[in-house]
């Protein structure tokens, strides 16, 4: 057999894609899966485009989903995402994906493992990553999500029915600690960069948030300016590997740049500001309330992480942040904030309370869209495999 088929589904959720598999159809070792996720999605590859895989040669094309009906009293499905590098042989664990949980439901439901004919449903996500909850509601049709709706993203040509995502307590995913240092603002030793100040947070996932002007960027700049910027993405590294260290995933700063490709996320933020897009359009200041640019996998993203968006609007409510001092206080007294990509505008709700001056995320909640791709198998050629995994592949028939 010179190559294995395994189960899956080709799905897109909000501004990212991934391949859905079935727990059951996967080894039960990370190790052994990792190396099917490689294959799959066409990792390692020095080109960086991912030609011989399903991947697209950036971090947001390429994301494995593993799904399974939950054993947790408050939630229908467990979701395991996989982030998997681009350039080498890495498959990161370290954060969930906000984008592709949108399409955790829909995929749930039209696989039969969660109950639904027509009207409103309601899928509990456990996000065995950060082992928080997220409550997705969408419509469904002929026991079927609904693909076809009037809901237009910043960078997804088209529209979509809406899939609403609430994120529960996300407070601490990562770390255990919405402020993981305590702090609301502190200094960061980048060594040959100087310091620089910066807020961390971990609300959905762990990122690092600076001033765009601290980096010597405004805000502003598409993604490819800032790819093409060796001396901020530099420094961008630099801060998020300090960061790393101080939210304890690794010891050292080449550590976390050698292991933790994917947590924290690191971005630059700026006030209100006019902005060209990647649809050629150009944004006013007064459309949006916040800029932000943010990395992914050592790229520049060309939208935004979602986890990295609720994220950001978590900290907008911490008074002190990077976050919350780039904003006017006017746009701090709405119930959504408008945040300002390379693709477009999107309004993100978030709640912080303050008890005895330690602040707790209550929730954060955003619209999202998704589309079943494809079905039927990935192959993954033998070699890939090994030879216990062939064995496994063979008493799978």
């Amino acid at each position: 057999m010179a190559q294995a088929r395994i189960p899956a589904v080709f799905m897109r959720g909000g501004t990212s894609k991934g391949v859905f598999f079935h727990a059951r159809d996967l080894p039960a070792d990370r190790a052994a899966r990792d190396r099917i996720f490689l294959a799959v999605l066409g990792s390692p590859d020095r080109y960086g485009r991912q030609l011989n895989g399903m991947g697209g040669g950036v971090s947001s094309l390429s994301k494995a989903v593993i799904i399974a009906a939950s054993e947790r009293a408050d939630a229908d499905i467990d979701y395991t995402f996989a982030q998997v590098a681009v350039g080498e042989a890495l498959v990161d664990y370290g954060g969930t994906c906000g984008n592709l949980a949108s399409a955790v439901g829909p995929f749930a439901l039209d696989e039969g493992l969660v109950t639904g004919t027509d009207g409103d449903v309601t899928v509990r996500i456990h996000a065995t990553n950060t082992g928080k909850i997220i409550v997705a509601r969408f419509s469904a049709k002929d026991g079927e999500a609904v693909v076809e709706g009037d809901l237009a993203l910043p960078g997804i040509d088209g529209t979509g029915a809406p899939v609403e995502l609430q994120f529960l307590d996300p407070g601490g995913a990562g770390t255990g600690r919405l402020l993981p240092t305590g702090l609301v603002t502190e200094t960061l030793d980048l060594g040959a960069f100087g310091t620089v100040a910066a807020s961390l947070v971990d609300a959905a996932n762990p990122c690092v948030f600076v001033a765009a002007k601290d980096i010597g960027l405004t805000g502003a700049e598409l993604p490819t300016a800032i790819d093409a910027d060796g001396a901020a993405m530099a420094k961008l590294e630099a801060v998020r590997a300090a960061a790393g260290v101080r939210m304890g995933f690794g010891a050292s700063p080449e550590e976390i740049t050698r292991n933790s490709p994917a947590s924290p996320k690191v971005a630059i933020v700026a006030g209100s500001c006019a902005a060209d897009l990647l649809d050629r359009s150009r944004v006013g200041p007064e459309a949006m309330d916040v800029t932000v640019r943010m990395l992914s996998m050592g790229v520049a993203h060309k939208a935004v992480p979602l986890t990295g968006a609720l994220c950001l609007a978590v900290a907008a409510r911490i008074p002190g942040t990077v976050v919350n001092d780039a904003i006017a206080k006017a746009a701090l007294a709405a119930k959504a904030l408008r945040i300002g990509t390379p693709s477009g505008v999107f309004p993100v709700d978030a709640e912080v309370a303050v008890t005895d001056g330690d602040y707790r995320a209550l929730g954060a909640s955003v619209f999202r869209t998704a589309r079943r791709l494809m079905e039927g198998a990935v192959l993954v050629p033998s070699s890939a495999l090994g030879r216990g995994l062939r064995a496994w592949r063979r008493s799978c028939k």
